[in-house]
């Protein structure tokens, strides 16, 4: 299975922007579900296809993340950069 990943540690505060070069899959998932997609098996993840750049995912939770680009099985190829931001203070 072709894809890109990085692997990064993250907390509630922070948000994934990735920046894509055509639509592909961003999904953000811990290590068992990694393992599972990776298996081909049934996995969980946050995200989806993103049609527009960059693409914003909010971790539910601190911990390691693997941020995971795919095409979705399609042929093709995607350039893809993954920057770490902290999230907007709604504070008054």
């Amino acid at each position: 299975m072709n894809h890109l990943r990085q692997e990064i540690e993250l907390t509630t505060d922070d948000v994934v922007e990735v920046t894509l070069d055509g639509r592909a899959n961003v999904m953000l998932l811990d290590s068992a579900n990694y393992d599972r997609y990776r298996r081909g098996e049934s996995f969980r993840y946050h995200g989806g296809l993103a049609e527009r750049s960059p693409a914003r995912l909010e971790p539910p939770h601190p911990g390691r993340w693997n941020v995971v680009v795919d095409l979705g099985g399609y042929p093709g190829h995607v350039r893809a950069g993954i920057a770490v931001r902290q999230r907007a203070s709604t504070a008054s």
